[in-house]
C-alpha cells in the first residue's frame, strides 16, 4: 500500500477588507444620529403606510379590472416588496411579515399568474387590518394567528 503525500493551501481571509477592515469599525456616532433622523421622522409614517397599502390596494383593483398579466402581477409584487422593505421600518413588522408572505407567493415570474386571488386578497385585507387596529406584530395573537394562517396558504400552494 503506498501513502500519498498531500499540500495544504492557506487561502487568505479577505473577509476583513470586505467588511472594512482597513477603515476601521462603523462609527457609533454616526448610528445614532442615523437613528434619531429616523425617529424625527416617525410622525410621517402612519402618511407614507397609508400611501404604500394605497398602491398596493391600486394594483390588486387593476388585476381584478384587467385580469392577470406579467405587467400587472409585477406591479402587484412590487408593491407587496416594498411593503415589506418598509412595514418594519414604519413600526409594524407584521405588514413586513405578511407582505414577505404575499411576495413569496408571486416571487417567480413563471407561477405568479396561477396565484390564488382569495390568498391575495386575504393577504392585502390582513395588511390594511393591521393598519387600522394597530395591529403591529406578533405579540398581538390575532395577528400571529392570521400571518401563520396566510403562510400556510402561501406553503400549499407552492406545495
Amino acid at each position: 500500500m503506498s501513502q500519498q503525500t498531500g499540500q495544504v493551501i492557506q487561502v487568505p481571509n479577505t473577509l476583513k477588507l470586505k467588511v472594512g477592515g482597513r477603515f476601521g469599525g462603523i462609527d457609533p456616532t454616526a448610528i445614532a444620529k442615523a437613528e434619531a433622523a429616523l425617529k424625527s421622522l416617525s410622525s410621517n409614517f402612519a402618511e407614507w403606510l397609508a400611501d404604500e397599502i394605497t398602491k398596493l390596494e391600486a394594483a390588486r383593483a387593476r388585476i381584478k379590472a384587467e385580469g392577470w398579466s406579467s405587467e400587472t402581477a409585477e406591479n402587484l409584487y412590487l408593491r407587496a416588496h416594498d411593503l415589506k422593505g418598509l412595514g418594519t421600518t414604519y413600526e409594524f413588522p407584521l405588514i413586513t411579515r405578511i407582505a414577505g408572505s404575499l411576495c413569496k407567493m408571486i416571487d417567480d415570474p413563471d407561477t405568479r399568474l396561477a396565484a390564488p386571488m382569495n390568498i391575495i386578497d386575504g393577504h392585502i385585507d390582513a395588511i390594511k387590518a393591521c393598519v387600522r387596529d394597530s395591529i403591529k406584530d406578533a405579540s398581538n395573537p390575532i395577528g400571529r394567528m392570521l400571518a401563520e394562517e396566510l403562510e400556510g396558504r402561501v406553503k400549499e400552494f407552492l406545495g
